[in-house]
This record gives C-alpha cells, sequence and structure tokens, in this order.
C-alpha cells in the first residue's frame, strides 16, 4: 500500500500546495474518448478531481488519509471516498480515465498495474503527473533552495522522491504511451505561501520528528532579505499517459 505521509500537515498541503494548469488537462482530454466516470487516485485535497468535473459525469476521487480528504474541495459530481491505489473499490471496466497527481510514485506499481487493468474500460486511458522542485529567477535563491533541499532534508527524502527528481522518466509505466506532456507553472508568492508549502514536504515533517526545531523557519530567516517582495516562482510538470497494451 502506498506511504500516508501526508495526514499530519493536510491542511498545509490543502492551504500551500500548487495546482495544476488548464493546459494539462486539456492535453489529457484530447486523447481521453469516454466522458462517463474518472478515477482520481491519491487525490489528497482533490486539486485535480475538481479539474476534471467539469469534463465527466462522475470523478471518483479516493485517498488513504482520512485528514486529507477533509480538506477536499467539494462538487456535486465527485464522490470521494476512502480507498488505496490498490484496491480501490471502484467496479470492474468502469472507468474512462484514471489519474495520479503528483503521488505515483509512493505506490506499489505492481499492484496498482493490475486495479488499472481491472477498473479500465477497454478505451480507457492513464495519466499520471507530478512538478519538480521549485526555482526563480534569483540565482542566490535557488542555490539557497538547493542547498535546503539536498543537503539539510536531502537524508529525510524517502527514496521514492527519486523518481520525482527524474520527472519521471524512469518510473516503471506498463502501459501503451500516449504523447507526453511538459510545461512550467508560474506563481507570485510571498513569504507566508513559500513557508507554508515548504511546511508541506514531508522531509520536513521526517526532519521535525528527530530534531527540536522548524527547519523551514530558521531556513526562511537565511533569505528573508530575498523575500521582501513577493519572488516569481517556477515549477517543472511532467506527465506520462498511457492506455492498456493490446497483448495485455
Amino acid at each position: 500500500m502506498a506511504k500516508d505521509l501526508f495526514s499530519q500537515q493536510a491542511a498545509s498541503y490543502a492551504g500551500f500546495r500548487p495546482g495544476y494548469p488548464a493546459s494539462l488537462i486539456e492535453h489529457i482530454l484530447h486523447f481521453t474518448t469516454g466522458r462517463s466516470n474518472a478515477w482520481d487516485c491519491a487525490t489528497g485535497n482533490g486539486q485535480a478531481a475538481t479539474l476534471l468535473a467539469p469534463y465527466f459525469n462522475n470523478v471518483y476521487a479516493t485517498d488513504i488519509s482520512e485528514k486529507q480528504l477533509a480538506n477536499a474541495l467539494p462538487a456535486p459530481n465527485i464522490h470521494y471516498s476512502i480507498g488505496s491505489a490498490e484496491n480501490s473499490g471502484l467496479p470492474a471496466d468502469s472507468i474512462d480515465l484514471v489519474t495520479v497527481a503528483q503521488a505515483y510514485h509512493w505506490f506499489d506499481f505492481d499492484l496498482f498495474e493490475q486495479e488499472v487493468r481491472r477498473v479500465l474500460k477497454p478505451q480507457g486511458k492513464i495519466a499520471i503527473w507530478g512538478y519538480g522542485l521549485f526555482y526563480t529567477n534569483n540565482d542566490r535563491f535557488n542555490q539557497a533552495v538547493l542547498e535546503f533541499y539536498s543537503n539539510v532534508l536531502g537524508k529525510y527524502w524517502d527514496p521514492e522522491r527519486l523518481w520525482v527528481d527524474k520527472h519521471y522518466a524512469t518510473v516503471p509505466f506498463p502501459f501503451d504511451p500516449l504523447p507526453g506532456f511538459e510545461t512550467t507553472m508560474k506563481y507570485s508568492w510571498d513569504r507566508a505561501k513559500l513557508q507554508g508549502f515548504l511546511d508541506s514536504w514531508s522531509a520536513v515533517q521526517h526532519y521535525k520528528k528527530e530534531h527540536s526545531n522548524d527547519p523551514v523557519a530558521s531556513w526562511i530567516e537565511s533569505v528573508a532579505d530575498l523575500l521582501e517582495q513577493p519572488l516569481e516562482v517556477f515549477f517543472p510538470v511532467f506527465l506520462k499517459m498511457g492506455q492498456i497494451r493490446a497483448n495485455g
């Protein structure tokens, strides 16, 4: 079963994690023929499910974290429930599109593949995506981010984080590939937004369990002079998309 690394900071995750661009959803929908049912697996607070809702009759949004679902964004056709990547509870051959946003790297790939094969309709599609480490136009700030990410928090990242660092280039994906997609999300963040986002990192929570101090607060102070005005922050976005193999 996928790890639950975000229940503890569910409120921070809901309040400070970036959303996803409309161009990403448009690319996915271009290859998705059915519009009846979508399954957003590991939905978290429903960011992806909310973007899918206007295009499908029903969006079934599952997560293993009850606290994450408690912060989910409501919509009449989004059906939130406790469920894992390996055991969704959904009927067989019922889903037109499976989506996984910033969570695929936590899954048991083999068991998830079995569940996807079970729930997808014959022409159904699967789309997994994520975003990498953010950066700005300020070189000094970027170096400080890398120092914090790699050296301060380095040993506190779970090994699965490496899949994200490589933009899913090497992640197991046993489906017939469809065209991928890359783009960049851009935000204007003040100090509070940046600090809230960093506090949602799983590695930060691991660090806090071992130490008595908050690594984010001290790091923010080290770059405080660069945060007197909002910063333009960029996130690289990457997508893999596929369908069930014809011989599978």
